[in-house]
């Protein structure tokens, strides 16, 4: 695995799924890491974990709707454990349904927490990581975006296509400062994602058909492990891109 010692990450949502596989991938190579989570007791669980195995970690209350927090979690960040190198824009909240249904303050609640949230993280991190030399951004959005038939998906969507174009400007102007912005669009076993599943089993089954490795990501070893490798040296030549994580079903060409 990719050597991340003396490295600072800052995941947001760090407290399950997604997050907190990557959060253990991250630390498993070495990195120090900063987690954040709209529920503290989460966090701290995995925080805990963290340093059972070995790690380093601390845990901090963050809701990514706020900008006061965001300050703070980067803050935080730098004053324990002295820098920071890795940002994981990984905490949002998805506004689901078809256009009629999705209500105001459940868009707004997506743009707040979604491509508002990662350019605030994105902007707090920058002279941190100036300062060491370069660092790499992940943001995250998915194929729904790019769905042939949009139907329910057009307000969920629109938030994680925004995303796609925050990541492109982040590495077309900070490319100078060595800082590389990727986006990823995972497939993983996440809550959200097994709710999902329960929820429209036809779909779900259909779903599964057009997934050429026939299985849905592992948090930590698929997903972890992936982000991992992409903030090792053999790979600093890549920046801007969207990645889908989805073991080949998405066509973001």
């Amino acid at each position: 695995m990719t050597d991340l010692g003396g490295k600072v990450a800052l995941i947001t949502g760090a407290g399950q799924g997604v997050g907190q596989g990557i959060a253990f991938a991250l630390s498993a190579a070495g990195a120090s890491v900063a987690l954040a989570g709209r529920t503290l007791e989460k966090v701290e669980k995995t925080a805990t974990e963290i340093t059972n195995r070995g790690g380093k970690a601390i845990a901090m209350a963050c809701n990514v709707k706020s900008a006061d927090d965001l300050a703070k979690a980067v803050e935080t960040t730098v004053k324990e454990l002295g820098g920071l190198d890795i940002l994981v824009n990984n905490a949002q909240e998805v506004p689901l349904g078809k256009l009629e249904d999705v209500t105001d303050e459940a868009f707004l609640a997506g743009f707040e927490s979604g491509p508002l949230a990662s350019m605030r993280l994105m902007k707090l991190a920058r002279p941190h990581m100036q300062a060491r030399g370069g660092g790499t951004i992940f943001n995250f959005a998915s194929s729904a975006g790019i769905r042939w038939d949009m139907t329910g998906y057009g307000a969920y969507g629109a938030v994680k296509q925004a995303i796609r174009c925050i990541t492109r400007a982040g590495a077309a102007e900070w490319g100078g400062d060595n800082i590389r912005v990727l986006t990823i669009a995972p497939h993983a076993e996440s809550p959200g994602l097994k709710a999902w599943f329960e929820a429209n089993p036809e779909e779900a089954e259909a779903f599964f058909r057009t997934i050429p490795l026939g299985r849905i990501g592992r948090l930590e070893e698929d997903i972890g492990r992936a982000i991992v490798a992409l903030c090792g040296a053999d790979l600093n030549y890549l920046t801007g891109a969207t990645i889908p994580l989805d073991g080949g079903q998405a066509n973001f060409d």
